[in-house]
């Protein structure tokens, strides 16, 4: 299974769109999937329940984050990031995405968390493993 069927099928299993996309990259990331479960628990339904951000895309870039930072700005990467997310969805809020003003939506649950994958998955092969330690202080 690939790491974005992957992180569907944890969203399938209780988890929250942010959760699935961070737990795909468990091993990745080297922490455990409880942590990255607790650390995107309050990003279900999106930023402030379904009225900004998508939880896949906040998800996508705390990976980014973990994978790249390493004392330097990593900004330019997290622009792009949402760019592909928002080109392959259509929308970066959730409210959009799920149609709640317009009553259409147009990217589902499921796909906004393999596009959050897709997003981000260029970036953490240009990096590997190992460029965070979880439970320490130092990046390495």
């Amino acid at each position: 299974m690939n790491r974005a069927e992957q992180a569907v099928e944890y969203k399938h299993n209780g988890n929250n769109c942010c959760q699935a996309v961070l737990m795909a990259y468990a091993d990745v990331l080297q922490v455990p999937v409880e942590v990255l479960r607790q650390a995107g628990a309050a990003f279900g339904t999106g930023m402030g329940c379904m009225e900004a951000t998508c939880g896949a895309l906040c998800g996508a870039q705390m990976v980014l984050g973990m994978v790249k930072y390493q004392g330097k700005p990593v900004l330019s990467d997290a622009r792009e990031v949402y760019r592909i997310f928002a080109e392959k969805c259509g929308a970066t809020l959730c409210c959009e995405l799920k149609g709640l003003k317009t009553g259409k939506m147009i990217c589902s649950c499921d796909d906004c968390v393999r596009h959050g994958v897709e997003a981000v998955e260029a970036y953490v092969k240009d990096e590997g493993k190992g460029n965070f330690a979880y439970g320490t202080d130092v990046i390495v």
